[in-house]
């Protein structure tokens, strides 16, 4: 689906969708599960966070809580969930929140030590998906994690119906933001694009952590 302009279509910036977004997030099931996983990966003592799409801030916010001095960057481009970020915030001088659509290149952020996403690249097309994964290899430190807690694509069609029974969404259409794709294309992706370590850390249908580290020292 596209709108007037020819663009496949993304109805996160309708704050109707975004708020619909929030008021069923915090019951997502198993969503406590993924995140928990991302907070034993991601090192204590990194310095630099960039959350891509953090909407209302949720996951940046659990990071911060044992990593409370790390400077972080926060991105997303539907006003509504920019307000939400900017009320959870509100007074901590560690986190900027930045608003910029995913669909272009990145703005000139510096570098980081980890970078995170929660359910966000997914409204990407996949060449997009690509490009900023080899985007923020670059932008990362040495060492660096890059955590993905994503929405992915159901290898069957039976499972894909499974996972919106389990979601309580059955009776309704698919949304036609998202553009899912497989665990293992993008786990291949991330492999040639020179992230080590790479694998589902993990997963519950159609819910999954990608995680890939770039090397510690980088061959010239």
């Amino acid at each position: 689906m596209t709108n007037d302009e020819g663009r496949i279509t993304n109805l996160w910036t309708s704050a109707d969708h975004a708020l619909s977004y929030l008021e069923r997030s915090d019951k997502l099931p198993h969503r406590s599960e993924g995140e928990a996983v991302v907070l034993e990966e991601v090192p204590k003592t990194v310095k630099r966070i960039l959350d891509l799409g953090t909407g209302d801030g949720r996951l940046l916010a659990l990071l911060k809580i044992d990593r409370p001095h790390a400077e972080s960057i926060a991105i997303d481009f539907s006003p509504t969930m920019l307000d939400a970020a900017k009320q959870r915030f509100a007074g901590d001088e560690t986190v900027k929140i930045r608003a910029h659509d995913l669909d272009y290149p990145l703005p000139e952020l510096g570098t980081f030590d980890a970078i995170v996403s929660s359910f966000a690249i997914h409204h990407l097309t996949d060449e997009r998906k690509h490009s900023l994964y080899a985007e923020l290899f670059n932008l990362l430190e040495p060492g660096g994690i890059f955590c993905n807690l994503e929405h992915v694509a159901s290898p069957t069609p039976a499972l894909h119906e499974h996972f919106r029974a389990c979601m309580g969404i059955a009776d309704k259409p698919d949304d036609p933001s998202n553009k899912l794709l497989d665990v293992e294309t993008q786990l291949k992706w991330l492999r040639e694009i020179g992230y080590t370590d790479v694998d589902c850390y993990w997963k519950w249908l159609e819910l999954a952590l990608l995680i890939g580290k770039k090397p510690p020292t980088m061959e010239t």
